[in-house]
């Protein structure tokens, strides 16, 4: 597949606060596929923004898309790119396998579904920062003790994931505080986001937080379908970048006897091959090992 057009469903926003929503992507090439193979087996931020600093040509008028533009994306917009990069290089469809949760099942399950069925809402509100306004039960203490009811904030971004990943694997809820603390906009007291955080009632918390994911664009990612076996609903979290990751990641070992092959009989040179699509390199294999076969079959 050629490059691909598509619409963010938040938008990159510049220094100057204009918003930024076509993206232009270009399908996996067996240097992305290499990047992958060295990876570690799990899934994370930092590779998600090295993939999308390769592959996403532009978003916009921002070109190139570096790492740290990928890292300024919103969480829901470098989710979408992954659906879109995913679907550039093997095509809309996906087809996986799954173990049915109810416990006295635990059959496999085929989930057969296009990209295309994947809901994805919208941000409505396009900007850097967020006010809120807080409800009367949700006021907090300004750092002279005065009541406030104002207070402002950005969206989780790419950078967020990056540097908070390693505190989420220990502790989730530590790390739940850390990113809203970095989330929240000094409101010129003095104070910095953790400190304000940390004087929050858990009404206020909870305020923010539903404005956060009311006003942030959202990709659905539980996948429902009924077990063959038990024909009950199955409803599974849908883990994106494993699945992402999962599917593309090959070993080295297979993806440089691919480069020998075509290079021993075509005599491309690494560097061409590597630089191809990977759909495009797997074309002229399949082309190439019918013509063997062929060659073979009149030989004997």
């Amino acid at each position: 597949m050629d490059q691909m057009i598509c619409w963010l469903p938040g938008g990159y926003i510049d220094g100057e606060g204009n918003v930024h929503r076509e993206a232009e992507i270009a399908p996996l090439c067996g240097r992305d596929e290499e990047l992958l193979a060295g990876s570690r087996r799990q899934a994370s931020a930092s590779l998600v923004t090295a993939i999308l600093s390769r592959c996403v040509k532009r978003i916009g008028a921002v070109a190139p898309v570096t790492p740290d533009v990928a890292r300024a994306l919103l969480v829901a917009d470098r989710q979408y790119l992954l659906l879109k990069l995913r679907e550039a290089t093997f095509g809309p469809r996906v087809l996986a396998g799954l173990s049915c949760p109810w416990p006295d099942c635990g059959k496999k399950v085929d989930i057969d579904f296009r990209m295309s069925d994947i809901p994805v809402r919208e941000s409505e509100a396009r900007s850097l920062v967020h006010a809120l306004e807080l409800s009367a039960g949700a006021i907090y203490a300004g750092a002279d003790g005065a009541p406030r009811r104002d207070i402002s904030f950005r969206l989780p971004n790419g950078d967020d994931q990056e540097r908070l990943a390693p505190m989420l694997l220990e502790n989730e809820a530590e790390a739940l505080a850390a990113l809203l603390a970095r989330c929240i906009v000094p409101n010129g007291d003095g104070r910095s986001g953790e400190e304000i955080v940390g004087s929050l009632p858990p009404m206020t918390r909870f305020e923010i937080e539903e404005a956060m994911r009311r006003l942030a664009p959202e990709i659905e990612l539980t996948m429902e379908t009924d077990c063959p076996e038990c024909g009950r609903e199955v409803a599974v979290p849908f883990d994106l970048q494993d699945f992402f990751f999962g599917e593309l990641r090959i070993s080295r070992d297979l993806l440089y006897r691919e480069i020998h092959y075509l290079a021993y009989h075509y005599h491309w040179s690494e560097r061409e091959i590597m630089e191809m699509p990977r759909a495009k390199r797997r074309s002229y294999i399949e082309i190439l090992a019918d013509e063997i076969e062929k060659y073979n079959d009149a030989l004997y």
